[in-house]
Parts: C-alpha cells; sequence; structure tokens
C-alpha cells in the first residue's frame, strides 16, 4: 500500500521491527493526551506497550524524536490534497488538512511540546525546524502541476494565521477564515517573472 504523500517514511526494517514501531506510536498516541508531554515517559511507554526501554531507545534516542514522529506520522484522516494547478484550491485544501491534523489530541500535544521545549532542548529544536522542512517540501510538491513554487517566508505566510487563530486566539478555525487567509495569502505571492532576491526559489 502507498504511504499518503503528507506521511514521513519511516526507515526501512523488517516486517517485525515496523509492526513493533507502530504499536509503540499507537499507545503512545493514546497515552500523551492523557499524561501530558512529562507523563509519557519511556517506563511507562514501555509498560503499556510490552517492550523494552532498549527498544524504545533505539527507535527514538529522546523524546524530541518521538514526539517528532507523532507528529508527522499522525493517523491518516484522509484530508490531505492531491497535486493540483490551481494554486488557491490546493492552499485552502492543506489549510483545512492543518486544521484537521492539530485537532487530533496528540498531535496538537506533541507539537506544542516540541516548540515549547525548543528554546532549551536542542533535540527539540532540531526537530522543530525538521517537522517545518518537511511540511514544506510537501505543500511544493503539491504545486508542482502549477508550475509553482513558494519560498520559505511565503509558506509561512500561509500557515502562520491558522496556527496563530489556533494557538494564540484559542479560537476557532472556520472554512471563511481559511478562505480569507488563502485569499489575503495569494496577493502576496510575486508573479513568475518578477525579480527575486539571491537565494529565493522562483515561482516557475
Amino acid at each position: 500500500m502507498k504511504q499518503p504523500l503528507h506521511r514521513r517514511q519511516p526507515t526501512q526494517s523488517n516486517p517485525r521491527v515496523q509492526r513493533t514501531r507502530n504499536r509503540v506510536l499507537a499507545v503512545a498516541r493514546e497515552l500523551l493526551p492523557q499524561v501530558g508531554p512529562a507523563g509519557l515517559t519511556y517506563a511507562l511507554l514501555a509498560e503499556r506497550s510490552d517492550v523494552t526501554r532498549q527498544t524504545l531507545y533505539r527507535h527514538w534516542p529522546n523524546r524530541a524524536a518521538l514526539l517528532f514522529d507523532l507528529v508527522l506520522e499522525g493517523p491518516d484522516l484522509g484530508t490531505y490534497p492531491e497535486p493540483g494547478s490551481d494554486v488557491g484550491a490546493v492552499a485552502t485544501a492543506w489549510l483545512k488538512s492543518l486544521r484537521a491534523g492539530v485537532s487530533v489530541p496528540a498531535v496538537r500535544a506533541a507539537a506544542l511540546a516540541v516548540t515549547a521545549q525548543a528554546d532549551h532542548d536542542p533535540d527539540s529544536a532540531r526537530a522543530l525546524v525538521r517537522i517545518g522542512e518537511d511540511r514544506y517540501v510537501g505543500f511544493n510538491r503539491l504545486l508542482e502541476p502549477a508550475g509553482v513554487q513558494i519560498s520559505e517566508d511565503e509558506f509561512t505566510l500561509l500557515y502562520g494565521p491558522v496556527l496563530a487563530r489556533l494557538f494564540l486566539d484559542r479560537g476557532q478555525v472556520t472554512d471563511a477564515f481559511i478562505d480569507a487567509v488563502v485569499a489575503q495569502w495569494l496577493t502576496t505571492l510575486q508573479p513568475a517573472d518578477a525579480p527575486r532576491d539571491s537565494g529565493e526559489q522562483s515561482l516557475s
């Protein structure tokens, strides 16, 4: 079965090891909303997953690595968009998928934990950067049929208002809000023939 485009490809291993890994992640998703990031210890996770702590450390040398996988390998909700030629439609579908993803309690808790720890934990800081890079590359893949590739700044301008509404305002992200964000965002995109600063990606 082909893995969905938005899912991070895990390191290839034998089926038994992959089954163990999947089982541990499933247990972690169940536990994290109940006990919180601080309560999700490797001792508890090992006990509930029926594996040794050594097994956990082989897969995830630190808790940031575990949280990273909980974010990027969250449950497939069937909302991730297909690549398309309509930039606005792809952006709208992607933001709705983002909204659905962070509505999953374990994904939300893992993302917030990595963000909160990034200032004082180098592993969390690296994980946070890698999550952003992964989503940026994935979004540009969706835009390939449109012949468009956006810059990192343009990507931030797209998702930033949605995360601000969710996590700072503690408000609801409605379809109307997403439509307004996308409409404004489309006006910020530089046309393909416009000059760009050195190092920026072209829209063509």
